[in-house]
């Protein structure tokens, strides 16, 4: 269906809960407000559909859809742009992020999950939004060592390397204030990182493995060496290792001062899949799990 940049589909006679109107997944009709007064409106619609997605792969959809009401053309009505949802959850962003900032005390916020579950990009949006630096501790690791990336530190020098560089990377951070660091997703299986985390407040980003698996194979394994050795099709091998590592660090994260369940997430906002989170939603409850341990 993607494949064709613009369809038309036409819906007749389609009734519309006038109740419903207020909530905007991820998108909303316009209606004047003489039509928001009728409880349910039986209405004629013509919508030019534009299936895309945006940076992060969220599946979107960009309306321009003709009303009829009462055999009469009432208005044209045209879908939220990415940019003003975008803005409405900046808003929320900074709402809530000013209720925190006073009792955060310029401590480090540490996020850690799996690998795969947004803990740079909620990071860079969450630091943003607290008035943060961001710090990748992976990045750190990489510019120490003089590589490109954590995968090439795996070949070259094994995981043990790494791990040990990993934890004198926290070492470092745990005496800097006001960053928000994103830690590697096996970050939480040493004891003396937890020691330097915990001078900061930490954040478990949890995401369904199924979700997990389904971020990593649209990309590909050959990044994650913890990974790319599996074999079978990229989906079935990043969930059958995501599920073995999972089993050996899921009480370590449960270390973690406060959890962001991506599953809670979309049971509070009516989502039956976690794949329409989006990076700003999970940072707003991020911050609203950080402001009830404060």
């Amino acid at each position: 269906m993607e494949a064709n940049f613009a369809q038309r589909m036409q819906i007749s006679t389609t009734w519309i809960e006038t109740g419903n109107l207020a909530r905007k997944p991820a998108g909303f009709l316009r209606f004047s407000g003489r039509l928001k007064e009728q409880k349910r409106l039986q209405v004629f619609v013509s919508a030019q559909f534009r299936p895309v997605r945006d940076e992060n792969r969220h599946r979107l959809a960009s309306f321009e859809v003709s009303c009829s009401y009462n055999n009469s053309r009432v208005s044209t009505l045209e879908s939220e742009s990415l940019q003003d949802l975008l803005d409405d959850e900046a808003l929320i962003l900074k709402n809530k992020s000013q209720e925190i900032e006073p009792y955060l005390n310029g401590r480090c916020i540490y996020l850690v999950g799996m690998m795969g579950s947004g803990k740079t990009t909620v990071g860079k949006i969450l630091s943003q939004a607290i008035h943060y630096s961001f710090c990748d501790s992976d990045t750190l690791v990489e510019k120490d060592v003089g590589v490109t990336s954590v995968a090439e530190i795996f070949q070259i020098y094994g995981e043990h390397f790494f791990r040990d560089k990993e934890t004198e990377a926290l070492e470092k951070l745990s005496i800097e204030h006001r960053y928000v660091v994103s830690t590697g997703g096996g970050a939480v299986i040493q004891d003396e990182n937890w020691t330097y985390m915990r001078k900061g407040i930490s954040v478990w980003l949890d995401v369904p493995l199924e979700e997990l698996a389904q971020r990593i194979a649209a990309v590909g394994t050959k990044t994650r060496p913890l990974l790319d050795s599996e074999p079978g099709d990229a989906y079935t091998k990043a969930f059958r290792r995501l599920s073995a590592l999972f089993e050996q660090r899921y009480k370590a994260y449960e270390n973690a001062n406060a959890r962001v369940s991506l599953e809670n997430i979309a049971a509070k906002l009516g989502y039956k899949d976690v794949s329409n989170i989006t990076p700003p939603m999970i940072a707003i409850e991020a911050i609203e799990q950080i402001g009830n341990i404060l």
